[in-house]
This record gives structure tokens, sequence and C-alpha cells, in this order.
């Protein structure tokens, strides 16, 4: 981390779990817990625990972020919420291209783009996922490949729209499989990200930008992780449903 040039932040991926009443009763334990974090706390719930988490965490410092948005404003989308009902929710980050989405969901790197450029529009945060698979990896195609996802990510993208974004870098490999890439892996390819966003809007724009580790990192793991100079934080999955462990987590990235 160097939060001297951009913010640390710890951000929650419930996935598909917790209903209402749990989502109520999580961030209430959650709330004492985090309450003196010097980083950002972000919460990002299912769809159906929007209002009950927004309600929860009224006048904490946990804000709240949902899983996905789609890239029209209305239409005949059956089962899509736009980003436009998540801003007048009040969710002020949503993620996107979760590795998930694009493995069973059909994402692509195309609608990755498409669902930034709406999520920006609305004025939300994006946190936008890029990794790559164990094969790819294997064949040493990593720092390319998400070189490509990052900047087909960003495309049409301005720079002052930079502020708005956080990358998310999530190995596939390394997501709810208890694996975890180590804190150098991490690091490499979140400066080749970096680079990467310097190359498109130059070195004090890049060095601006949130990039976090999104491969199980949890309550063992987190100082290491977050000790590395270019991994600002991190895309939390299971350990984001124990309070306690969250709480670790975001201890670490207040250091």
């Amino acid at each position: 981390m160097n939060k001297s040039l951009r913010p640390a932040v710890i951000a929650g991926n419930w996935k598909m779990n917790k209903t209402p009443a749990q989502t109520t009763e999580l961030i209430n334990e959650m709330k004492p817990l985090v309450a003196d974090a010097a980083c950002d706390v972000v919460l990002c719930v299912p769809f159906v625990d929007l209002q009950a988490a927004l309600a929860a965490a009224e006048g904490s410092n946990i804000k709240i972020g949902a899983q996905n948005c789609h890239f029209e404003k209305s239409g005949a989308f059956t089962g899509e919420i736009s980003a436009d009902m998540l801003k007048e929710l009040g969710v002020t980050y949503v993620i996107i291209g979760h590795s998930e989405r694009r493995t069973y969901f059909g994402e692509t790197d195309v609608t990755v783009n498409k669902r930034t450029l709406a999520a920006l529009n609305a004025g939300l945060t994006a946190i936008v996922c890029v990794g790559e698979y164990l094969e790819q990896r294997e064949q040493g195609v990593t720092n390319e490949l998400v070189a490509l996802q990052t900047k087909i990510a960003l495309q049409n993208v301005t720079e002052g729209d930079l502020s708005k974004i956080i990358i998310a870098y999530e190995p596939v490999w390394a997501i709810g499989t208890g694996r975890t890439a180590t804190a150098d892996q991490a690091n490499e390819v979140c400066a080749v990200i970096r680079e990467t966003i310097a190359g498109l809007y130059g070195k004090a724009a890049a060095d601006s930008v949130t990039i976090q580790y999104g491969g199980s990192m949890n309550a063992a793991n987190a100082d290491e992780l977050v000790g590395k100079p270019d991994v600002d934080g991190g895309l939390i999955g299971g350990a984001s449903l124990v309070a306690k462990d969250f709480a670790v987590i975001v201890a670490a990235a207040s250091k």
C-alpha cells in the first residue's frame, strides 16, 4: 500500500449468501469492529439484501456496493438491474466482471467495459475485476492477459473518471479454493496493472488508482499481502462473511 498516493480499500464480496435479516445481523456485528478503520470499507451484497444493508450501515463508515449491473439504463432485460437503479437506492460501489460472472454467465471483456461505463455514468465507483486461469498462468501469459483485460475494461474511460475506478486482480485459480498467490506474485501482477494504466494515462494517474488483490485474502495472509507496495487492499470473499475475520483484514489495511 501507499496511502500517500491512493486510498486502501477492503471490499467484501458476499456472493450469493445471506438473507436480508442475516445481512442486518452481520453488518450490526461488523460495525463496531471496523469503526476505527484507516481504510475504506465496502460490502458488496446480493441485490435482495441492498436495502437491508444500506439501512444497517447508515451512519457508519461502511459503504454498500452491488455485485453487478447492466449496461443499459432500461429495457427488455429480464432479471437485470441498471446502474441508475442502484444509484437511486443509495448504493455507491459495484463489482464489474468478477471471474464468476465471466465463467458462469458469459461475461466478456467487451461487456465488462460496457458495464464499467454504465456504472461511471451513474456516478458509481466500479470495482473492475481482472485475472487469469491456472492454465494461463502455467502458459506464462498472465501479464499479457491481465494487461489486455485492463486496457479493454478502461476503453473510453477518461482520466477524470479514474477516481471512480478500482481494479481488483483476482487470479481465478485462487478464488474460493483456499489457494492464494504469494504476496510477491500478487504484487507483481498489480504492478503490471499499474504500468498498463500508466501507459494509458501517465504515471501520476496510475499512482492514484487503487488496485486490490482478490484471491482468497484472509485473516492469516492479509498483513503480508497489503504490505506490498502495489497491493492497495482486497476484494474479500468468504472471509467477509465472518465479522471477526473481516475486521482482522480491515485492521491490516489500516496500518
